[in-house]
Formats: structure tokens, C-alpha cells, sequence
């Protein structure tokens, strides 16, 4: 499930380069670029959880750090655009080894982890929503300032491509990670962990490494979402809807593989997409919530009949044609 090569990472970077050349519609091209953010931040959940085994109810910790402080940094410190986002993307995995040194320290793990990383992410939200320094409940707001100077691009295609640049990243990282030693002592302790530590794996130190990646990797699309919106609150930033993306997408598209998150991220905001403006038709206006419920759904659907995701299912259908043969 993991036999990705090289060629079949760029022949999709290069299919998604050209889409904005034939793409017409606005409204097509703001999803692409926000399927790209949400893939960036359900790639970094897919490293900690999918090829580690720690699974995390609480990446908006890690997505509202890099939103705020990519925010915050431009807006309260006069620092510029593009010398924010490294900042924003280290504060992001710094919290990530902060939030990982007391968990793992604390030999946490299955749900009790799963929840201390909502407990983290709630704690965030509520932080940010008292203290005025972020804006309190009012939040932040990033001054228009349209020039590639500020990160802030006339062009939209020139901001899809911007976060092209981090998807594409992430796919290679992910690529090599699952190649690696260090990937290998990550599945180690994702299939058991006891035994890894008794083959002399550290499993201590696999695990910090693996969660301030993650982390740093979420905070890049949480630098990029604030970027793209130019206004942030606690409930965006720290709210349970993107914890909720980024462990869908991988679980849907294929936890585990370099390309799930990706394909797991265009099918979950497609679903969504469509099935809420179908039922917004027939019921006379959007049903709150409703996309969340569907969500329910379709990770029950994908469990009960999918559960190595999209990527697995379409796999399992080629092995069958070609006679079993793997």
C-alpha cells in the first residue's frame, strides 16, 4: 500500500500546477486551494497518527498556534508575511513537543492520548478567546495589503500554487519518512510498541520526533488558512471542525499512505460540498450542522466497508483482477 514512487508524486504535482490554467470558476478554484489546506494539515495528522499509531483528537492545537501567530506575528509585531511563516510553523511544532513531552513522558496512549489532544486544543480555544492580545472573542483581523510582498497575491491561482508548493512538500516528506529508518521505527511502535522498546527502539524519542512534525506541519496549513482569510477567531482557529478534517480526510482517503490524506480531503469537501447544497435546495436553506452529521456518516460507512480507505478499497479491486497477485 505503500509502494509510491517518485514519478507518481510528480506526475500529480504536475496535474494539480496545470488545474488552475483550465479552471474558470472562482468558486472551484477556492476549493482546490482550501482542499490544499486541509490536505496539508491531514498530512500531518497522518505521519503521527496513521504511521505512528497516536492517534490525536486535538490537531486544531497545532492548526490555531501557526493561524494565530502568523496573524498576530504581522499584526501586533509588524513583522512581515513571509518571514512569519517559518516562525509560525516552529511555534506550531514546539507546541506539538510540548504537548508530546507530557503525554509520552506520562506513558499516555490509544484514547487517553487521543484525548489529552482535545483537552490541549480546548484549553487553546478558550485561552484565545479571553485573552485580548489575540482579540478576544472579536478575533484578529490581517490589514489588506494585496502585493506578493505581503503573501497577500492578486492572482488567486498565485495563492493556489503557493499552497501547491507545501501539498507537494508534504507528499515528498511523507515519501521519504515512509522509506526511512526513522519510518520504519514509527510503524514499529505503531504495531507494537512494548516489543519495539524491547528491540531497542527509543520509543520516547520516535514518538517526540514524530509529533513536533506533525505539529509543524498542521501549524503550515493553519499559517496558511490565516493567510488566505486574513481574519481568524477562536473558534476557527482552535475549533473542533479542522481536529475533525484532518483525521477524516486520511482515515477516508487511506491512513497510512502518501497519497490518502490528499485524495481523503477532495472526496470529504466535495461530499460535503454537494450533499449540503442538495439538501439546502430541498429544504429551502442549509440545515447547521448537517456537515458534520454526514461526516459521522461517511467515517462510518468507510469503516465498516473501507477500512484501509479509498486508496485500500481501489487496491484490493486491482489485486482481484489480476488474480490476487499482489
Amino acid at each position: 500500500m505503500n509502494q509510491v514512487s517518485w514519478t507518481a508524486i510528480l506526475g500529480v504535482a504536475a496535474a494539480l500546477a496545470a488545474m488552475p490554467i483550465v479552471m474558470t470558476s472562482n468558486v472551484a478554484l477556492n476549493f482546490v486551494t482550501f482542499a490544499g489546506i486541509i490536505t496539508i494539515a491531514a498530512q500531518g495528522w497522518n505521519i503521527l497518527a496513521g504511521y505512528g499509531g497516536q492517534f490525536s483528537f486535538g490537531h486544531a492545537a497545532f492548526f490555531g498556534t501557526g493561524a494565530y501567530a502568523m496573524a498576530l506575528l504581522q499584526v501586533r509585531f509588524g513583522v512581515n508575511a513571509w518571514v512569519a511563516l517559518p516562525i509560525a510553523i516552529g511555534l506550531g511544532g514546539l507546541v506539538g513537543g510540548l504537548v508530546g513531552l507530557l503525554s509520552f513522558r506520562a506513558r499516555l496512549r490509544g484514547s487517553y492520548f487521543a484525548l489529552v489532544t482535545l483537552a490541549f486544543a480546548e484549553v487553546f480555544r478558550i485561552l484565545a478567546n479571553a485573552w485580548t492580545f489575540t482579540g478576544g472573542a472579536a478575533g484578529v483581523l490581517v490589514p489588506l495589503q494585496v502585493g506578493t510582498a505581503n503573501m497577500q497575491f492578486a492572482d488567486k491561482r498565485m495563492l493556489y500554487w503557493f499552497v501547491l508548493l507545501f501539498v507537494v512538500g508534504g507528499l515528498c516528506l511523507t515519501h521519504m519518512v515512509s522509506r526511512s529508518r526513522f519510518g520504519a521505527q514509527l510503524v514499529a511502535v505503531r504495531e507494537n510498541e512494548d516489543a519495539a522498546r524491547a528491540l531497542g527502539v527509543d520509543t520516547l524519542a520516535v514518538k517526540l520526533k514524530a509529533i513536533v512534525l506533525s505539529a509543524a506541519i498542521t501549524a503550515t496549513a493553519g499559517s496558511l488558512y490565516a493567510q488566505k482569510f486574513l481574519y481568524l477567531d477562536a473558534t476557527i482557529a482552535y475549533g473542533p471542525w479542522i481536529s475533525v478534517d484532518a483525521l477524516l480526510a486520511p482515515i477516508v482517503g487511506g491512513i497510512g499512505t502518501v497519497f490518502g490524506p490528499l485524495l481523503g480531503a477532495v472526496v470529504l469537501l466535495g461530499f460535503g460540498e454537494v450533499t449540503k447544497t442538495i439538501l439546502g435546495n430541498l429544504t429551502g436553506g442549509a440545515i447547521p450542522g448537517i456537515d458534520l452529521v454526514l461526516y459521522g456518516v461517511l467515517l462510518i460507512l468507510t469503516v465498516a466497508y473501507a477500512p484501509r480507505g479509498i486508496l485500500g478499497l481501489l487496491q484490493g479491486r486491482s489485486s482481484a483482477r489480476h488474480g490476487g497477485n499482489p
